[in-house]
């Protein structure tokens, strides 16, 4: 193998290397946010969140079993399981919202108005 080839191959070894590292970062943090919100799911701050049945994002009325537990800025882009982040939410509007961020389903939703 020549010099050259060498060279690119640790170059990708270390990308690899990188990219990798990175992705275990992500994967520890929604992990470790998922158990945050776990435990938030149990708490009297949950309870009356869902208590009033109002869906965060439509506004319609369900009874509060059936909201589920939304964060505005998904886990998968960065958010946190802190309660300034966390929404109660029909599970309609939290299938259709998946991991878009605010102004992304702002945008969706102009679309469907038109």
């Amino acid at each position: 193998m020549g010099d050259r080839s060498k060279k690119f191959k640790r170059h990708q070894q270390d990308i690899f290397s990188v990219l990798h590292s990175e992705l275990s970062d992500i994967e520890n943090h929604i992990k470790r946010e998922k158990q945050k919100a776990r435990q938030l799911r149990h708490s009297s701050w949950w309870k009356k969140k869902i208590a009033s049945g109002i869906c965060h994002y439509c506004g319609k009325k369900y009874k509060p079993s059936e909201l589920t537990m939304d964060h505005v800025i998904p886990l998968s882009r960065g958010g946190n399981s802190d309660k300034i982040n966390i929404v109660a939410c029909c599970k309609e509007c939290n299938t259709k919202k998946k991991a878009l961020l605010p102004v992304e389903w702002e945008e969706y939703l102009q679309t469907i108005k038109k």
